[in-house]
């Protein structure tokens, strides 16, 4: 909840606007009609936190300083484009209750306002949620907050069994809750034959003394749970370069070259945790197996997980049905999609074969290549455009 908040506040919901009135030219203003004091964390705070202060409205010249019982002396803002600004520590021995902010330029207050602060907690390590259950294969995030008087450490690593290696803790001040300076934090993925059971996670800190530990309880999905099998469907094809996509996919019968280039998809309701690093699609049609990739794209919003990637054809391939196997759910889950391959177009080249994958290229390349093609048009009209024409001009080339 504390890091929902944060995120809100770092998004600028709760800045407070205050002024102290018009403010002149004379006065240090620039004559727009008032000095803005944009106060962010004015509420809820802890001792150590910081406050993000940024005052609008005054020219370049004279100090801008702010001053309050919260702060340790008072503090001198930079002058920046859209006016000055500053992010000062609430002093670790400021005592729970509301104090006043004072915003002076050239030794006259223009601004005022007040700051809320809360009692300091205890340093806290978190795992997971209580009760929460991970599967193999799961990313786990951990962190630790130890905003409290007295507490120095700048290293800190986790150990678990269930870990590949132990994981370090690292400060990010551009984190969601970026006005906490002492918050670590770091991720482990759980391998995917991680055993069921229960597993010590251990906080090591400075001089690898024991901070604290957490239990973390691992158990793969069994018959009649959700997600032992999910609701799988595929693979299917469909061609990138056309304008149907991924709802266009078929199961069975679709048409490409020998030498082409086809899109592989996959579809399930509840995947295992990290099956977007092992879903693998097979056919003796393929020059090679190709790794399916999550669709992370607005377009596939409100649609079940799905997965994709371009495969090419070998050239020379025999006319024929080809089967394609994906297997998923730890190899519970297997199903096979056939492939019509058709005699090359004559006159094609290696090269012409190519181009008919544009918006796949490359394995790696394949999510973005789709994405231009079919997803962008929620972005821009000119990347739709430049889509629409390469459609455009792909088709006259078949002709």
């Amino acid at each position: 909840m504390r890091t929902a908040a944060a995120a809100v506040l770092a998004a600028g919901a709760l800045w407070l606007v205050g002024g102290a009135g018009p403010a002149s030219a004379e006065d240090g203003g620039d004559g727009d009609g008032g000095v803005h004091l944009l106060l962010n964390s004015a509420y809820d705070n802890r001792p150590g936190e910081l406050v993000d202060i940024e005052v609008q409205g005054i020219g370049a010249g004279g100090d801008v300083t702010v001053s309050s019982p919260v702060f340790p002396r008072p503090v001198r803002l930079a002058l920046r484009e859209n006016g000055h600004h500053a992010r000062p520590a609430i002093a670790m021995t400021t005592e729970p209750g509301t104090y006043p902010l004072t915003v002076r330029a050239g030794g006259r207050v223009v601004a005022e306002e007040r700051v809320e602060v809360k009692p300091s907690e205890r340093p806290s390590f978190s795992v997971t949620s209580p009760g929460e259950v991970l599967r193999p294969g799961e990313r786990l995030w951990m962190s630790y907050d130890d905003l409290y008087p007295g507490e120095t450490g700048r290293s800190f690593s986790v150990h678990s069994p269930a870990f590949r290696a132990p994981v370090r803790l690292a400060h990010d001040p551009s984190s969601t809750d970026w006005n906490n300076p002492r918050l670590f934090s770091g991720a482990a993925e759980l391998p995917p034959g991680t055993r069921d059971g229960t597993y010590k996670v251990t906080l090591y800190g400075p001089g690898g003394r024991v901070v604290d530990e957490k239990p973390l309880v691992v158990r793969a999905a069994r018959p009649g749970d959700r997600d032992y099998v999910g609701r799988a469907r595929g693979p299917a094809f469909y061609d990138a370069s056309t304008e149907t996509g991924p709802e266009g996919a078929r199961t069975h019968g679709h048409r490409v070259p020998a030498g082409g280039t086809v899109t592989v998809l996959w579809r399930d309701r509840s995947p295992d945790p990290g099956e977007e690093e092992r879903l693998t699609a097979t056919s003796p049609a393929f020059e090679r197996p190709v790794r399916l990739r999550r669709d992370d794209s607005k377009a596939a919003d409100g649609d079940d997980p799905r997965y994709f990637a371009p495969a090419r054809i070998r050239r020379g391939l025999e006319p024929g049905s080809y089967a394609v196997t994906v297997a998923s759910h730890h190899g519970r889950v297997t199903k096979v999609g056939k492939l019509q391959v058709t005699e090359a177009a004559a006159g094609s080249s290696g090269r012409d074969a190519g181009n008919s994958g544009a918006s796949g290229g490359s394995e790696g390349s394949g999510a973005s290549g789709m994405t231009v093609a079919y997803v962008a048009g929620g972005t821009t009209a000119g990347v739709l455009t430049a889509a629409g024409l390469g459609v455009l001009l792909r088709r006259r080339a078949a002709r």
